[in-house]
């Protein structure tokens, strides 16, 4: 498939009003159940956009809005038999399908962080032939925890992704939209609290 936000010089001229679109789309999702790839194709090029652009809206980033919108498109194909006009129009089935999978794409992510950030904090290496090892392994991981509270949300955001989920400076740029020195100087600054409220020298 081609990427939604790049332009397409040979798609097919849209309808020319919203009922013509829907009326349109409604036939060519009839096809599409019928396992009619032209449909398809054409169903694509009239939508992509809409699809991308809600994506886009919802999650920021580019590269996962691309593929949300592949998603949803694998979505259409495979549940095209399964839209009912009396429900409401086709553009309104597909742009619920896009919203729904943006938002779950979004929590996907954020509870991946979370997890990754949790685990980060709490999976010290314990000498189990030490009870002070270990005590103080868990007051430290506590006061990690309760320190990267005391950091701004894109510099936890920054510092979790870069040691917790052990991406690069660049990596994190790219999953938080961001520029590269503007990573940089939010890892330092964050790294520069936590110091501090650790009281590290």
């Amino acid at each position: 498939m081609e990427t939604p936000n790049a332009p397409n010089p040979e798609a097919a001229a849209p309808p020319s009003t919203s009922a013509d679109v829907n009326r349109r789309l409604g036939m060519l999702l009839e096809q599409i159940a019928q396992g009619n790839q032209a449909a398809f194709a054409e169903f694509y090029q009239l939508t992509s956009r809409r699809v991308f652009g809600m994506a886009r809206r919802v999650l920021i980033d580019t590269e996962l809005s691309e593929d949300t919108t592949q998603e949803v498109f694998l979505q259409v194909w495979q549940n095209a038999s399964k839209f009912n006009p009396e429900a409401g129009s086709p553009l309104a089935w597909l742009m619920t399908i896009s919203h729904r999978r943006a938002v779950d794409k979004v929590r996907s992510s954020q509870s991946s962080t979370d997890r990754e950030a949790k685990y980060g904090a709490s999976s010290q290496e314990v000498d189990h032939d030490s009870v002070s090892d270990e005590v103080g392994n868990r007051l430290e991981a506590e006061a990690v925890v309760r320190c990267l509270e005391t950091l701004t949300d894109t510099q936890q955001e920054s510092v979790r992704l870069a040691y917790y989920g052990g991406l690069t400076y660049r990596e994190v740029a790219e999953k938080l939209n961001a520029a590269v020195p503007t990573i940089k100087s939010r890892i330092r600054d964050g790294l520069i609290r936590l110091k501090t409220c650790l009281g590290v020298s």
